[in-house]
């Protein structure tokens, strides 16, 4: 990976990103900033009358577990199905309502309101995901309520909320470690002189891992990440502005790999990794600077953004056997490891039990792959906000442009390993180039929407628009590029309604739309869909309770193929038809007073998810087969729940978690290499201690999969993978 200077491409064809700054729940005023936040929720002990599905998760709900998993954080968040892969979320596969989980590539991702993937439009797999253990927030919207928030809209987006500068000197630490070498340390510190404001954090976070690899080994992470902010803030007349400056730096090395067990492997040794999985690497960096404007008058808001961020990532893993005899790559690793018995000579090749040089038997060299990526994403955005009276009915305006850009350059390449007494070793026959190419996309997107309010009913009429240039070539053949130009409207219509002050009904209906990528042909349909929700709330300050029942209508559903999801057809896209989604998503919370220093509060959270295929098709994609009208998607379990109930005092509080998982379909239809294969049902438990000492700090224990239960959470990219095993830590924290 070539290692750039920060802001190494120039900032010349930014334009306007327009991010609407909101309010948050009045139970966490720490986080009353106008910058970071982009929805309005109404305080927890009053009835939350927004249309459509929203969810904050505030500083205090994420401190009851102080989880670093990004996926762990979301287990309480209704409606969100995820595939496991490596333990520790390093890199999550997040969905919303049923899209596919696979490196959430379908969901928009957001940190302070501004997109944060590496390439939204042009290669949306999110390998870079913000460090959760320096949030202070998790927004996350779903349905009508993700319509401003693209470009992804078929499911839904998430907001990442970084700490906001104090407005007195402020500062705290947080040093953990446990289990498998697991240490964090954490700190910031802030404060604001003569209108000047900042702030300084750093987070690294290091494990050794969890599974013991053939040969020895760490199978382990270690990530670093500082942020700086800063602003500036001052009146004049009528209007207050705050101008401010964010500046971030991440990097990651973690010796993970795309290659799994067999089943009779997993069976004996879950936690098993390969030798052919030893020189396996991943190597990140990643640079954001952003300036902002916040103006803010009585009735009248507008947030100017300009912001760029730069990743770059190389990772090193396995991407099959080099059959020396037929001089070609040999078969994939998930049919080796789905069927080891007959492919005895490969498997003992990547287990480290035969040389790859074997008399009297078939050479079989290791294809080593290193695919080394740089990304880029720069724009401006204004996002505003208007509340008038017109016609003896309340508005409320909203509207956002955005001039967007962004690129990825893929210079991969592969190395010749040769499996030697049980290590894996470079052969030294050189490089051999493999895909090079580039794809980059120029996106202008705009969204108005007006929420009309009248008497007990709040009616909600916007659209969003989606207009897109998009580039590719490939950097290895001159005549194999293509130009294309996208543009598309995206309506919504959403409401809620007042039964009373402490109850009442939403409803909504929008249109999805997932953009295609800039090398697939411009004349092929596009992935959208029609998405309905119908719910009602209940709030009287005691009791939150939530339904929602929602219906996605996709007219194509794509997928696209790569190593991920154990693919061997490059990155060609398929098209799935017409998929319906369906489900109902249950919340519920209160808090039991024992007496008046002890309370119970405990929460229930539930989705019910089923899926539908709407005609019959025969596909090589992997996850697809030979699929029948009526078949369900991969990775969707019909039923998630999850239960936490806390004891608390003044001073302490223990809390404890149950997430239960259904099992989940491996492939939807027959004829593909893991057809009828599941990942089993499983319950997860975690708990979690804490202690104030007084004006001292604050100690804190927790552990991770109590139960210490080992399941298959996915058998992919190839073979089947654990989930992560009990992992024990302690922790202190002090504010000051």
């Amino acid at each position: 990976m070539t290692k750039g200077p920060f802001m190494q491409k120039s900032l010349l064809a930014l334009a306007v990103v327009l991010a609407i700054p909101h309010a948050v729940a009045a139970d966490n005023p720490a986080d009353d900033g106008e910058l970071e936040h982009i929805q309005i929720l109404s305080h927890y002990d009053k009835l939350r009358t927004e249309a459509g599905s929203a969810t904050l998760l505030t500083e205090a709900e994420l401190e009851k577990f102080e989880y670093d998993d990004i996926h762990r954080i979301l287990g309480s968040v209704p409606g969100v199905n995820i595939r496991e892969e490596d333990g520790y979320g390093l890199r999550p596969n997040i969905g919303f309502r049923g899209v596919t989980p696979e490196r959430s590539k379908k969901i928009t991702i957001m940190e302070d309101g501004v997109l944060i993937g590496p390439s939204p439009y042009s290669a949306p797999a999110a390998y870079y995901f913000p460090v959760s253990t320096r949030m202070t927030a998790v927004e996350v919207f779903k349905g009508p309520a993700a319509i401003k928030h693209g470009p992804q809209t078929v499911a839904g987006a998430i907001n990442l909320v970084t700490r906001q500068i104090p407005e007195f000197s402020e500062g705290g630490i947080d040093i953990a470690a446990g289990s498998d070498g697991y240490q964090k340390a954490h700190g910031h510190f802030g404060s604001v002189i003569n209108n000047v404001g900042f702030l300084i954090e750093g987070v690294s976070l290091k494990a050794d891992g969890f599974k013991d690899l053939d040969g020895g080994g760490d199978t382990g992470f270690e990530k670093n990440d500082i942020l700086a902010k800063f602003n500036y803030t001052m009146r004049q007349g009528e209007f207050d502005h705050t101008f401010a400056l964010k500046l971030s730096y991440s990097d990651e090395e973690s010796d993970e790999t795309y290659l799994g067990l067999t089943e009779q492997d997993f069976a004996d040794t879950p936690y098993r990794r390969y030798a052919a999985s030893q020189p396996a690497l991943m190597e990140t960096e990643h640079q954001q600077i952003m300036f902002s404007h916040y103006l803010d008058a009585d009735d009248f808001k507008l947030t100017t953004r300009l912001y760029r961020n730069d990743y770059e990532r190389a990772w090193r893993k396995l991407n099959g056997l080099l059959n020396q005899q037929l001089n070609k790559v040999d078969e994939d690793l998930s049919t080796i490891l789905s069927d080891a018995e007959r492919y005895d000579s490969q498997y003992r090749v990547i287990s480290g039990q035969q040389n790859s040089i074997s008399p009297g038997d078939t050479t079989y060299y290791l294809n080593m792959g290193t695919n080394d990526r740089e990304y880029y994403s720069q724009g401006l955005q204004i996002d505003g906000r208007f509340d008038f009276d017109l016609l003896g009915f309340e508005h409320t305006l909203s509207a956002g442009l955005r001039y967007h850009e962004d690129e990825i350059e893929r210079k991969h390449f592969e190395e010749t390993y040769s499996m030697v007494a049980g290590m894996a070793t470079d052969t030294g026959f050189g490089v051999r180039p493999q895909t090079q190419n580039v794809e980059s996309t120029k996106a202008w997107s705009v969204y108005v929407e007006d929420q009309i309010t009248v008497d007990a009913l709040t009616l909600g009429v916007g659209v969003r628009g989606e207009l897109m240039d998009m580039h590719h070539h490939d950097n290895q053949n001159a005549n194999n590029f293509q130009d294309k130009t996208t543009r598309i409207w995206l309506p919504s219509v959403s409401g809620f309604y007042k039964l009373s002050e402490e109850s009442g009904l939403l409803f909504g209906v929008h249109k999805g739309f997932v953009p295609s990528a800039p090398a697939r042909s411009a004349t092929e349909e596009l992935e959208t869909s029609i998405n309905y929700e119908f719910g009602g709330r209940f709030n009287d300050g005691v009791t939150q309770l939530e339904l929602v029942t929602f219906f996605n209508d996709y007219k194509n559903l794509t997928e696209t193929c790569g190593q991920s999801n154990a693919g061997i057809c490059g990155e060609e896209t398929f098209s799935g038809g017409e998929v319906d989604v369906y489900g109902l998503e249950a919340q519920l919370s209160q808090s039991y007073p024992l007496n008046l220093h002890l309370e119970i509060p405990y929460s229930f959270v539930y989705t019910y998810t089923e899926s539908e295929f709407k005609s019959d098709f025969d596909s090589v994609f992997p996850q697809w087969g030979t699929v029948q009208k009526g078949d369900s998607l991969p990775y969707l379990p019909t039923h998630q729940a999850s239960f936490t109930i806390g004891l608390s005092s003044a001073d302490w509080r223990i809390t404890t978690a149950v997430k239960y998982v259904g099992d989940m379909e491996e492939v939807a239809g027959d004829g593909a290499v893991l057809s009828g294969f599941q990942t089993p049902s499983n319950i997860t438990v975690d708990l979690s201690a804490s202690y104030d000492i007084n004006n001292y700090g604050r100690i804190y224990v927790k552990v991770d999969n109590v139960l210490d239960d080992t399941e298959i959470v996915s058998r992919r990219p190839y073979g089947a993978r654990p989930s992560k095993p009990r992992q024990i830590s302690a922790g202190f924290k002090y504010q000051f």
